[in-house]
Protein backbone atom coordinates (compact mmCIF):
# COMPACT_ATOMS: atom_id res chain seq x y z
CA UNK A 1 0.00 0.00 0.00
CA UNK A 2 3.11 2.29 0.69
CA UNK A 3 2.99 3.03 -3.09
CA UNK A 4 -0.69 3.73 -3.79
CA UNK A 5 -1.17 6.85 -5.20
CA UNK A 6 -3.55 8.88 -3.01
CA UNK A 7 -6.02 11.00 -5.05
CA UNK A 8 -6.54 14.41 -3.95
CA UNK A 9 -9.78 16.18 -4.01
CA UNK A 10 -7.20 19.47 -4.36
CA UNK A 11 -7.46 19.87 -8.08
CA UNK A 12 -11.04 19.84 -8.14
CA UNK A 13 -11.80 22.36 -5.87
CA UNK A 14 -9.16 24.80 -6.45
CA UNK A 15 -7.60 23.59 -9.81
CA UNK A 16 -6.46 26.83 -11.62
CA UNK A 17 -7.69 29.01 -9.06
CA UNK A 18 -4.89 28.34 -6.88
CA UNK A 19 -2.53 25.78 -8.85
CA UNK A 20 0.33 26.58 -5.95
CA UNK A 21 -1.73 24.92 -3.45
CA UNK A 22 -2.94 22.02 -5.83
CA UNK A 23 0.83 21.23 -6.37
CA UNK A 24 1.81 21.16 -2.82
CA UNK A 25 -1.20 18.99 -1.98
CA UNK A 26 -0.23 16.68 -4.44
CA UNK A 27 3.73 16.16 -4.49
CA UNK A 28 4.38 17.39 -0.86
CA UNK A 29 1.62 16.50 1.17
CA UNK A 30 0.18 13.19 -0.26
CA UNK A 31 3.26 12.62 -3.11
CA UNK A 32 5.98 13.04 -0.07
CA UNK A 33 5.14 13.39 3.40
CA UNK A 34 2.32 10.35 3.40
CA UNK A 35 5.04 8.77 1.50
CA UNK A 36 7.41 8.89 4.11
CA UNK A 37 8.76 4.95 5.44
CA UNK A 38 8.17 5.40 8.69
CA UNK A 39 4.27 5.35 9.25
CA UNK A 40 1.96 2.80 7.30
CA UNK A 41 -0.64 4.81 5.47
CA UNK A 42 -2.99 3.08 7.68
CA UNK A 43 -1.35 5.17 10.91
CA UNK A 44 -1.01 7.69 9.02
CA UNK A 45 -4.96 7.58 8.35
CA UNK A 46 -5.63 7.13 11.83
CA UNK A 47 -3.45 10.12 12.91
CA UNK A 48 -5.03 12.32 10.58
CA UNK A 49 -8.35 11.35 11.45
CA UNK A 50 -7.90 12.17 15.33
CA UNK A 51 -6.35 15.27 14.20
CA UNK A 52 -9.18 16.38 12.32
CA UNK A 53 -11.86 15.22 14.98
CA UNK A 54 -9.68 17.11 17.98
CA UNK A 55 -9.09 20.79 15.59
CA UNK A 56 -13.21 20.27 14.13
CA UNK A 57 -12.30 19.93 11.11
CA UNK A 58 -15.20 18.52 9.45
CA UNK A 59 -15.30 19.87 5.92
CA UNK A 60 -11.96 17.25 5.43
CA UNK A 61 -13.43 14.84 7.58
CA UNK A 62 -15.09 13.02 4.38
CA UNK A 63 -12.08 12.74 2.24
CA UNK A 64 -9.96 11.21 5.10
CA UNK A 65 -12.59 8.98 5.99
CA UNK A 66 -12.80 7.69 2.32
CA UNK A 67 -9.16 7.50 2.42
CA UNK A 68 -8.98 5.86 5.85
CA UNK A 69 -11.41 2.73 4.32
CA UNK A 70 -9.48 2.42 1.11
CA UNK A 71 -5.97 2.44 3.82
CA UNK A 72 -7.37 -0.99 5.35
CA UNK A 73 -9.61 0.82 8.57
CA UNK A 74 -12.79 -0.90 8.66
CA UNK A 75 -16.03 0.91 9.96
CA UNK A 76 -15.64 -0.59 12.84
CA UNK A 77 -12.21 1.19 14.09
CA UNK A 78 -13.29 4.29 12.64
CA UNK A 79 -16.26 4.18 15.38
CA UNK A 80 -14.20 2.78 18.06
CA UNK A 81 -11.65 5.69 17.42
CA UNK A 82 -14.12 8.32 17.56
CA UNK A 83 -15.61 6.99 20.62
CA UNK A 84 -11.65 6.84 22.39
CA UNK A 85 -11.31 10.26 20.91
CA UNK A 86 -14.99 11.31 22.83
CA UNK A 87 -13.03 11.50 26.30
CA UNK A 88 -9.76 13.38 25.39
CA UNK A 89 -11.41 16.13 22.86
CA UNK A 90 -14.93 16.37 23.73
CA UNK A 91 -18.12 14.59 23.50
CA UNK A 92 -19.82 17.90 20.60
CA UNK A 93 -16.56 16.93 18.72
CA UNK A 94 -17.28 12.68 18.80
CA UNK A 95 -20.89 13.00 18.00
CA UNK A 96 -20.44 15.10 14.96
CA UNK A 97 -17.94 12.77 13.71
CA UNK A 98 -19.76 10.13 14.32
CA UNK A 99 -22.77 11.57 12.60
CA UNK A 100 -20.50 12.47 9.55
CA UNK A 101 -19.32 9.23 9.21
CA UNK A 102 -22.71 7.38 9.98
CA UNK A 103 -23.64 9.34 7.19
CA UNK A 104 -20.88 8.22 4.57
CA UNK A 105 -21.44 4.86 5.30
CA UNK A 106 -25.74 4.85 4.59
CA UNK A 107 -24.59 6.31 0.65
Amino acid sequence: MKNKKITSTARANFGEFAPAFVAYTENILFGDVWRRGNLPLRERSLITLSTLIAGEHTNQLPYHLKLARENGISQEEIVEVITHLAFYVGWPRAATALKIAKDMCSE
